[in-house]
């Protein structure tokens, strides 16, 4: 439950008592309206940040029910069906929001980044030919890149990647993203220093660790990187590096590292057990 906003309204309610003493009717409803605003602002913004997903698509459902004509419920009812892991309702309601007076180049950008959620690439790609390229946002360039990934469009790609990583200050899913697609493409080494420098940005995320770790195993460098990690973490990290050096044929090096996964886990590791349990039978039967 969110809590309400007590603190705006109290002070620009002292405001309304002042004027009601003033004598001035029109001002104080003019100030209470104000009020109202403030609180419904505030709590959009709430909603859309740290609220629960499905609590937010509920009370933007209630709220651009109420008011369907206020573009900005809209927004927030699209933003928050993509963020509740609803992309095709999301995209649905972005593209009533473009129909509507006061839709923005931004609001096109947000509807190709629900489209590639809901994996429809090429419409992603038809609405971001809508953008004009005058628009520069992050979020464009960010979107604009995984197109052209899909589209094994390399170059065009790492130069989408490479501008929008210089327009955040957080750019740690983006150099995921662009490492991972390196990687897609057979270079690890360059895959592995983008994981790395994603790191130092975000040093918690094990989707990172272990993407570093396959690209490090791509080029059969098994051991675990120097990087902050878990116990747990450990144990899943060698995993992924034993199973990836048993794919490439390297058979004693994939046990002795699928072995130090059952050993390091803190408790008992079983997809680990039965992929060691399954090479040492299929060893025995050859």
């Amino acid at each position: 439950m969110i809590p309400k906003l007590f603190v705006p309204v109290a002070v620009l309610t002292g405001c309304t008592i002042a004027l009601a003493g003033c004598g001035g009717q029109d001002k104080t409803q003019a100030a209470m309206d104000t009020v109202a605003a403030v609180d419904q602002s505030n709590m959009a913004e709430i909603m859309l940040t740290v609220g629960d997903p499905q609590e937010a698509v509920n009370y933007f459902t209630r709220m651009s029910t109420e008011k369907p004509d206020k573009i900005d419920y809209q927004r927030g009812l699209a933003k928050s069906l993509v963020r509740a892991g609803k992309p095709v309702q999301g995209v649905a309601i972005w593209k009533k929001v473009l129909s509507m007076p006061g839709a923005s180049d931004a609001d096109r950008v947000s509807m190709a980044e629900a489209q590639v959620r809901a994996n429809d690439w090429k419409g992603a790609q038809a609405t971001l030919a809508s953008v004009p390229p005058t628009y520069e946002s992050f979020d464009r360039y960010k979107i604009e890149a995984m197109v052209a990934d899909s589209n094994k469009q390399w170059s065009r790609a790492d130069s989408y990647y490479e501008t929008a990583v210089g327009l955040t200050t957080q750019p740690a899913g983006v150099m995921n993203n662009w490492g991972f697609s390196k990687l897609s493409r057979g270079d690890a080494a360059g895959a592995e220093q983008l994981f790395r420098e994603a790191l130092t940005y975000d040093p918690s995320n094990f989707t990172t660790k272990n993407n570093l770790v396959l690209a490090r195993a791509a080029q059969r460098k098994y051991e675990m990187p120097v990087i902050e990690m878990s116990q747990q973490e450990r144990a899943q990290l060698l995993y992924t590096a034993g199973l990836s050096a048993v794919k490439q044929g390297d058979i004693t090096t994939g046990r002795g590292l699928l072995q130090d996964a059952v050993d390091t886990s803190p408790t008992y590791f079983e997809e680990a057990s039965r992929a060691l349990q399954a090479l040492d039978s299929t060893t025995v039967k050859h």
